[in-house]
């Protein structure tokens, strides 16, 4: 065995590691918070033995049991419910709805399995909470509160009564007696992580980590802890719009695609039941640059308005701007359209928005964004009554796109008299415009 020793310098804040001593961590931009570690290195002479390999086939299949909360929205985020055992982190930014929605996901939990979750809390007390349980119309009986920072009581805790969820509120606020540094801090942060995963895997009871980030999404923790759990949702929306969108960034029991919809009220969050209606809530009449495209996002459906301005550039570059699209995306359609359709954009601004709220990278929409830039441009009007699906290739050509049929559902459930589509073989409902190019849909709206 050999053994080499190594002097490193490590800052308390983040972790970081670096060759030589600085005042400054250019990492978290903390003064005086770098100090030298001695780091003992050792090297076996010969390697490991080989481990035993054996082949799925020998292997027996085992189903992860799932809980269903019923909440509709959450349980298709989250693949058919929280699995046992497992680990998730819900990020968000403060006063976003995540301590809201972690109450009720518990609550549901409580009522299916008749045992009480576990809710640990580093930053509020028990009358707090008890509050918030109140005001949300819940059951306090389905509740236990344990008012603890570390994570090997935390962990002994969830060991000793085996909850059916175990709540941690936040991860930011606990710490590991193993590690020296602060609470909140990269390393405390990964050290409690692990612990509780270790744990969630040997009870199989669940656990669910709620971490704060910033509208930057630079503070360490969710980001940082993405690698080490089962599930990480995220909670999207402000506080001036009683709208929350809730996404998956990564998931081992489900898709990462699924989105949920909630509407924030005094009593906690409720399901949106049509978000395609919410998303088209307050469309003007007639504007120029509207166009309303039915997209997919994970297994549903959703309309979305898409909304452009074009103006002369008042720098030497014209500007692509985006929300809620992608702008490299935008970019190649407007050369598309400059090149292959005849409408001059080189010397025009582009912006381009999705109301709502929403991030559609569904290239079904490139139709509808086409349409929406041509129509800002003209200042010509399309039907408010008409939507628009279908990609758009390099030719001008609108290319056939997946679900269609779903897509032409949703648009005429909600009243649409017109959707324009890629013209197919198959049969389509009479509401249906078909269409094989750009130019085509320009004469069909417009007369060329």
């Amino acid at each position: 065995m050999t053994i080499k020793v190594k002097t490193i310098y490590v800052c308390s804040h983040c972790d970081a590691q670096f060759p030589k001593w600085l005042g400054k961590c250019p990492e978290c931009n903390q003064w005086g918070t770098i100090s030298a570690t001695v780091k003992t290195v050792q090297r076996p002479h010969a390697q490991a033995a080989a481990g035993k390999v054996i082949g799925f086939h020998q292997i027996a299949g085992d189903r992860i049991k799932k809980i269903a909360t019923g909440l509709g929205e959450f349980d298709r985020v989250v693949g058919g419910g929280l699995s046992a055992g497992s680990m998730t982190l819900l990020s968000g930014e403060p006063g976003i709805g995540k301590s809201t929605l972690v109450l009720q996901v518990a609550d549901r939990i409580a009522a299916t399995t008749g045992k009480p979750v576990l809710y640990v809390s580093g930053e509020e007390s028990a009358g707090q909470i008890k509050d918030r349980i109140v005001r949300l119309q819940l059951k306090p009986e389905h509740f236990s509160y344990l008012e603890a920072t570390d994570v090997q009581t935390i962990a002994a805790t969830i060991a000793a009564h085996v909850p059916p969820l175990t709540v941690v509120d936040s991860v930011q606020t606990i710490r590991s007696a193993e590690v020296t540094s602060e609470s909140g801090s990269l390393s405390q942060i990964k050290a409690c992580t692990a612990a509780l995963v270790d744990t969630a895997k040997a009870t199989g009871a669940a656990v669910m980590l709620i971490g704060h980030i910033t509208k930057t999404g630079t503070v360490a923790g969710p980001k940082a802890l993405e690698h080490l759990v089962d599930t990480v949702l995220s909670l999207e929306g402000d506080n001036v719009q009683a709208y929350r969108l809730l996404r998956t960034v990564k998931n081992r029991f489900g898709a990462t695609s699924e989105l949920g919809v909630f509407e924030m009220h005094g009593a906690g969050l409720r399901e949106v039941a049509n978000p395609s209606a919410m998303f088209l809530a307050g469309r003007t009449a007639r504007q120029p640059g509207a166009v309303v495209t039915p997209v997919i996002i994970g297994a549903r459906v959703f309309l979305a308005e898409v909304q452009s301005l074009v103006s002369w550039t008042r720098y030497g570059y014209p500007q692509r701007n985006a929300i809620g699209y992608d702008f490299k995306r935008i970019a190649l359609i407007a050369t598309v359209l400059d090149q292959r359709v005849g409408i001059r954009l080189a010397k025009n601004d582009i912006h381009v928005k999705v109301a709502g709220g929403l991030k559609i990278t569904d290239p079904g929409a490139d139709l509808a964004v086409a349409l929406a830039i041509i129509s800002a441009q003209r200042k010509r009007t399309i039907d408010p009554q008409t939507a628009a699906c279908g990609e758009v290739g390099l030719s001008g050509e609108i290319r056939p796109i997946p679900k269609l049929e779903q897509r032409v559902a949703e648009a005429i459930k909600l009243g649409f008299t017109t959707v324009i589509v890629p013209r197919m073989e198959t049969s389509l409902p009479p509401q249906c415009l078909p269409v094989a190019t750009i130019q085509d849909t320009l004469r069909e709206l417009w007369g060329g």
